[in-house]
């Protein structure tokens, strides 16, 4: 539409003509009280400015990005491979009434595997759904379903208010031991 659009003004072109030479100009005004010097809009001529993003030189894109809150600050090698490098994160939630771990791909934030003493299969073998022999039936059964979905290695962050002890421990202690390579990484 657009280069149709732009061969029919091309054909209609006007000419902007100063003292000795005459110009092709896409967009000039019939009646300028400029005396005499055409006017040129500061827009082009089919508005397309209007649609674009300060970030995206593309034409009616309306979804922006999220923006960064200093567009100056260095990122690292490290800190833009990792997510690539290392893909899979586990993810542990501890209650006072159950224990819940999976393990999720960082670029397309889908979850391989998860694990659970929620569920129906694991609720009727435990006595305590919230206990350390829990956390260990999770920690096997989610390496089995890791296993399943070829995914051998994970990393671990704590989140700020967990402990890297106890039941959490005992969840990774037991992927570990059941073949599942987890990097731990303590701040």
């Amino acid at each position: 539409m657009l280069k149709h659009t732009l061969g029919k003004a091309l054909n209609r072109s006007f000419v902007v003509r100063d003292a000795n030479n005459s110009h092709p100009c896409l967009y000039a005004l019939a009646n300028s009280f400029h005396s005499g010097q055409p006017h040129l809009a500061p827009r082009s001529f089919f508005g397309v400015e209007d649609f674009l993003d300060d970030d995206n030189s593309k034409p009616y894109t309306y979804q922006r990005g999220k923006k960064s809150k200093n567009p100056t600050k260095h990122v690292s090698f490290k800190q833009r491979t990792i997510a690539y490098m290392e893909p899979f994160t586990l993810d542990v939630f501890i209650s006072k009434r159950f224990v819940s771990a999976s393990l999720t791909h960082r670029v397309t934030s889908k979850q391989v595997a998860v694990a659970g003493t929620n569920s129906k299969d694991i609720k009727a073998v435990l006595k305590s759904r919230s206990d350390i022999p829990a956390c260990v039936a999770v920690g096997q059964i989610l390496a089995e379903r890791a296993r399943e979905a070829d995914v051998y290695t994970a990393t671990y962050t704590p989140r700020e208010r967990d402990k890297f002890e106890g039941k959490i421990r005992a969840v990774v202690q037991s992927l570990i031991d059941n073949g599942i390579d987890v990097k731990v990484y303590l701040d």
